[in-house]
């Protein structure tokens, strides 16, 4: 007769055998996504950003089994955020019968360009960080885990009427559709926070000499500028702001969140303020286990963009095992109807709004740029709601 710690010990070892087994790494012909994004131009740090997050996904994905025993791969083509090119990146992945998925593009013109191609042709199109309140309504095929403007927004004005205390509000931002939405969803949340916006000025995505528009914000007195902007555009506007005599704080729309904003801006943007939907100093479990293995890996800190693209391929992976072996690219959107709380750094467990298509929660934190790099902010607290959507 077996002793009892013997007994226990073999029970345990059985128990684990069939996880062991599913965990074995993955074999044979990957399963493959596609990814259109800016790996050069001026948005080219968002596609390494991307790289990075996705390379760290298909580690943890493929060393647990990738899609039902293959690998899951990807293929990275470069658009630069460019609509005219993300249209024929489009056509190219539609026609490459290997591809399941597709995640991109960055920016949401550029998404929003390509996704009448995505849903004609019956491919997914997840756009993981298109937060333009009309991505997804570009058919069933067109998906989304980013927030949608229409909540980051009010967020923003939370942060800067509320928090930083603005009252007269100065608003810049890039003059696409994107940044037009923003801006007006921006201006009626600050407006019902009680805050006056005397001045809204547009600007173009190559424009360099920010100083007369500059000049016009200052003469309008603001005590408070907001700009809704990337990382690089952020960053030149940071530094001409003080050389018109603007001393006013600053606080800028999540899409600033970068370390390539700093490097760009550096003594510059020292003291802006952002919102962001992760930050590697957040105390959750997933988020420092996502932390201890990026850093591992890298030899640095993630950013949002780094968990934003680690858990686009997770949710990517989720989709395409719920599909079956041998789903097709109907079975991968049918699958999103189906997938519950996907393994999420940013989320915990994300879940998606089966009709507007796009993840459901709101998450943001606080922060600015403080002694060279990105800090909590000081009155920051985090703040989670239901999107509800």
């Amino acid at each position: 007769m077996l002793h009892r710690q013997e007994f226990l010990r073999l029970a345990a070892i059985a128990l684990l055998a069939p996880a062991m087994a599913w965990a074995a790494p993955a074999t044979g012909e990957p399963v493959w996504f596609g990814v259109s994004g800016p790996l050069t131009g001026q948005n080219a740090q968002y596609g390494a950003q991307w790289k990075a997050g996705f390379d760290l996904a298909l580690e943890d994905i493929n060393a647990k089994g990738g899609i039902h025993g293959r690998p899951l791969a990807y293929v990275f083509e470069d658009s630069q955020s460019d609509p005219r090119q993300s249209v024929g990146l489009a056509q190219k992945f539609v026609n490459d019968k290997r591809i399941k998925i597709e995640l991109g593009d960055f920016s949401s013109p550029a998404s929003m360009a390509a996704s009448p191609i995505y849903q004609r042709a019956g491919l997914v199109q997840l756009g993981f960080t298109n937060s333009h309140p009309d991505f997804t309504k570009g058919g069933d095929y067109i998906w989304s885990p980013s927030v949608s403007q229409a909540d980051a927004q009010p967020l923003l004005a939370d942060l800067a009427v509320k928090t930083l205390g603005f009252k007269r509000v100065a608003v810049l931002f890039l003059n696409t559709d994107w940044g037009r939405t923003s801006r007006d969803v921006f201006v009626k949340a600050a407006q019902e926070r009680g805050a006056q916006v005397v001045i809204a000025e547009g600007y173009q995505p190559d424009e360099k000499d920010f100083r007369s528009t500059l000049v016009r914000v200052r003469d309008a007195n603001p005590d408070g500028v907001v700009l809704i902007s990337y990382y690089p555009d952020g960053a030149l506007i940071a530094g001409q702001v003080r050389s018109v005599g603007l001393k006013q704080p600053i606080a800028a729309s999540g899409s600033v969140y970068s370390p390539k904003f700093i490097e760009l801006g550096a003594a510059a943007v020292e003291g802006i303020y952002t919102n962001t939907a992760f930050f590697p100093e957040e105390p959750r479990p997933e988020v420092k286990d996502f932390v201890q293995r990026f850093r591992g890996k890298y030899g640095k800190d993630p950013d949002a963009f780094n968990a934003y693209a680690y858990d686009a391929a997770q949710i990517a992976a989720a989709a395409l095992r719920q599909a079956g072996p041998d789903g097709d690219r109907k079975a991968v959107r049918d699958a999103f109807y189906k997938i519950k709380d996907v393994p999420s750094v940013v989320f915990g467990k994300a879940n998606f709004d089966a009709q507007t298509r796009r993840v459901i929660g709101v998450k943001s934190i606080d922060l600015v740029v403080k002694d060279g790099k990105w800090a909590l902010a000081d009155t920051a607290a985090q703040k989670t709601a239901s999107a509800g959507r």
